[in-house]
This record gives C-alpha cells, sequence and structure tokens, in this order.
C-alpha cells in the first residue's frame, strides 16, 4: 500500500483533518497576503488601496482549488506533495516580489512579470493535479472542464498587462480577475466540487483567517523597539490588539460552530454548493478585511513611532483602510451567516454599517483617537452581537 500511495492519490475519508503540510502551505500563502500589506503601506492613496484589492482577490482565488484538493485526497502524501511543493516555492516568489507588483524594470523578469508567472505555475499545478485526481471520477472531470477554460484564458491579459504596465496593468489584471472568478462560479453552478470532509473544509478556512487576524497584532507590535509604558504608542498597540479580540470573536466564539453545523445538516447532495457559496462569498472577504484593518492599525502606529507625519488627523487612506476594512469584515460575517445559519436581524445590517458612517469622523481626528474610536465601536459591537447570538445560535 505504501508504494501505491506514492504514485496514486489518496482519496481524503470523511474524517479528514487539516495537515501539517496544508498549515504550512497556508502559512506560506499568507506571508504573501500579508506582502500586499507591505505594497499598499508603502504609498497608502486610493489607487494603491484598491491596486491592494485586485492582488488580494487574485491570491485567496488562487488558494480556494488547493482547498478543494485537500478535501478530495490527502495533500502531503506522494505527488500530490511534491507538485504542491512547487506551488508553495512558487507562491513565495510571489510574495517576494509583491511590494513591486506595479513597478517596471529593464530586466526581462521584472517584479510585474515575475508574479504573473508565478501566478500561472501556482494556477497550473492546481489543474494539472487536479485533472491526474479525477482521473476516475467523471463528474469532477467534467466539472475540471469548465473550470480550467476561464483559468487558462485569464492568463492572457495577467501577462499582458504585466508586460504594458501602469493603468494597462490595473485593467488587464482586474479582467483577468473577473474571467477567473466568473468562469469558476460557471463551473461550481453546472457541478458542484464534491466535499468529502466539512470538517476539513472549514477549519482550513478557519486557520487561514485566523493567520490573517495574527497580521493585525504583528501591525500592532510594529512600533519603535522600545515603547514608553504610558506612551501613545503603547496605547495604540493595546488599542490594536483588543480591536483584533474583538474580531476574533466576532467569528470564532459562535458563529463558526453553528455554521459548520447548520452546513453540516444540509443534505449531501447539496452540501458542497451550500459549503462552496458561505466560504467562497463569504468567507474571503472576511479575511481581506482583516488585512485592511491590519493595514490601518499599521498606519497608526507608523504615526505614533515618527516613521509617517504624526502631525494632523489620520487621513482618507489610512481610515478607509481602517473603518472600511472593519465595515467589510462585520458585513462579509452577516453574509456568511446568511449563507449558512440563515438568521440575520436588520439591525446587525445596521450595526456592521457604523464604521462607515463614522469613517469621516475617523479620518478627520488624530491617528490614536480615530483607532480608540473604532475600539470601542468594535467592543460595543461585539456586545450587542453575543446578545444576538445567544438567541438565535445557541440552541
Amino acid at each position: 500500500m505504501k508504494g501505491i500511495s506514492g504514485i496514486r492519490p489518496v482519496p481524503a475519508a470523511q474524517t479528514h483533518r487539516t495537515t501539517m503540510f496544508e498549515i504550512f502551505f497556508d502559512l506560506v500563502f499568507v506571508f504573501a497576503l500579508t506582502r500586499v500589506i507591505t505594497f499598499m503601506a508603502g504609498s497608502p492613496t486610493a489607487l494603491t488601496l484598491a491596486q491592494g484589492l485586485l492582488l488580494l482577490l487574485l491570491l485567496l482565488y488562487s488558494w480556494g482549488p488547493y482547498t478543494w484538493l485537500g478535501n478530495l485526497v490527502r495533500a502531503d502524501v506522494g505527488l500530490v506533495r511534491a507538485a504542491t511543493l512547487v506551488a508553495m516555492a512558487a507562491t513565495f516568489v510571489a510574495a517576494l516580489v509583491l511590494p513591486d507588483a506595479w513597478r517596471q524594470e529593464p530586466e526581462v523578469l521584472d517584479p510585474p512579470l515575475t508574479l504573473a508567472l508565478a501566478y500561472v505555475v501556482v494556477r497550473a499545478v492546481q489543474l494539472v493535479i487536479l485533472f491526474w485526481v479525477s482521473a476516475t471520477d467523471p463528474p469532477l472531470r467534467s466539472t475540471l472542464r469548465f473550470f480550467s477554460v476561464p483559468v487558462v484564458l485569464a492568463w492572457l491579459p495577467l501577462i499582458g498587462g504585466a508586460l504594458l504596465g501602469g493603468a494597462a496593468q490595473t485593467v488587464l489584471w482586474t479582467v483577468a480577475l473577473l474571467v477567473d472568478i466568473g468562469g469558476a462560479r460557471i463551473a461550481s453552478a453546472f457541478r458542484p466540487w464534491p466535499l468529502r470532509s466539512l470538517d476539513h473544509f472549514t477549519e482550513r478556512f478557519g486557520l487561514v483567517l485566523i493567520i490573517a487576524l495574527g497580521e493585525s497584532l504583528i501591525s500592532a507590535g510594529a512600533g519603535p523597539r522600545t515603547m514608553a509604558p504610558a506612551g501613545a504608542g503603547m496605547a495604540a498597540a493595546l488599542l490594536g490588539l483588543t480591536s483584533t479580540v474583538c474580531l476574533w470573536w466576532l467569528y470564532f466564539d459562535r458563529l463558526a460552530p453553528a455554521a459548520r453545523g447548520a452546513i453540516g445538516a444540509v443534505p449531501g447532495d447539496r452540501r458542497a454548493g451550500v459549503a462552496g457559496d458561505a466560504y467562497g462569498i463569504g468567507h474571503s472577504p472576511l479575511i481581506i478585511g482583516a488585512l485592511y484593518v491590519a493595514l490601518g492599525i499599521e498606519e497608526v502606529i507608523d504615526r505614533l513611532s515618527g516613521e509617517a507625519p504624526p502631525a494632523g488627523p489620520l487621513g482618507w487612506e489610512a481610515a478607509t483602510a481602517l473603518y472600511g476594512g472593519a465595515a467589510l469584515y462585520l458585513l462579509s460575517r452577516l453574509i456568511f451567516r446568511r449563507l449558512t445559519v440563515g438568521a440575520v436581524d436588520p439591525t446587525q445590517v445596521v450595526t456592521a454599517l457604523l464604521p462607515l458612517a463614522l469613517l469621516p469622523v475617523g479620518r478627520s481626528v488624530a491617528p490614536l483617537a480615530a483607532l480608540a474610536l473604532l475600539t470601542v465601536l468594535l467592543i460595543g459591537i461585539t456586545w450587542f452581537e453575543r446578545r444576538v447570538d445567544r438567541r438565535d445560535l445557541v440552541s
């Protein structure tokens, strides 16, 4: 059996859980996500925030199929592991050049083209593995035929944009993303991916989110080497920690297990579609929202540590990252809740929009005050959501 398992894929059992190898792969992937924060923090403008969002979406939708793959077969065994290591190396290369994603250089392989080619390798590896795995699974092979066409077509504007640079790169990479996402949605609607282990699937997404939330803690500690115990930098770091704890609590305390239970109660023939919608539509923006909050916290810390101009208000760009990221997280949480548990109170929508309502205030006050205001708001929302969770999620 051991000799065969090195050649043939080993099917994942219904009780399969996330392996240490998959966690290692996800750490490299989240490292790439955090490098997008480095890209946006280098010059936080409206354009770079939008370009950063584009990069985050491209990365997230390149990672998703690896979650489905690990749910079908053991990703830590034999040729699947070897191929995944190739994808891991390509992801790491992409992470290294991400901060210079729009900087063209005279070299043939400048950062934009290197990033595009690394992305192609990541996608090509997953297609090769999936086609190999589906050799004895006609329904999966049928899904892959639909899925692979838009994936490959998206490579053309991706590489073309890298060669042209500038505004053309932004436009063409947006086209590549839309082709990729649109094709994936059509393919999954035609025939959903098979879901073998719900525990593995939900756990994998949750681990990536909690690693992304950890980036907020890193941002909260990214100040000067020494902080005065009663100084503004220490206060900002503690506020950043408190905000991150609230974001963690809002998802992991009760919603995550309730969502897993709700999907588990869905009949087997519909479960894969419900899980794909919930985690594909609702979960990815959660991760993006957490990363934007991390960027906002980093901007506040930079102002207080002398790494950015300390005078004046926080400004639109940093406030948009901080408050807009929180709003995106809260709204995505409600979408995820609606697609799983099904119960969303209208007042929850109102509270999720409060960060956007306070954004003009946040951009016009001092950085520390802006972070304090958001932290107080998140504490209040967490308290309110716990009351809703007690009513709707706890039997």
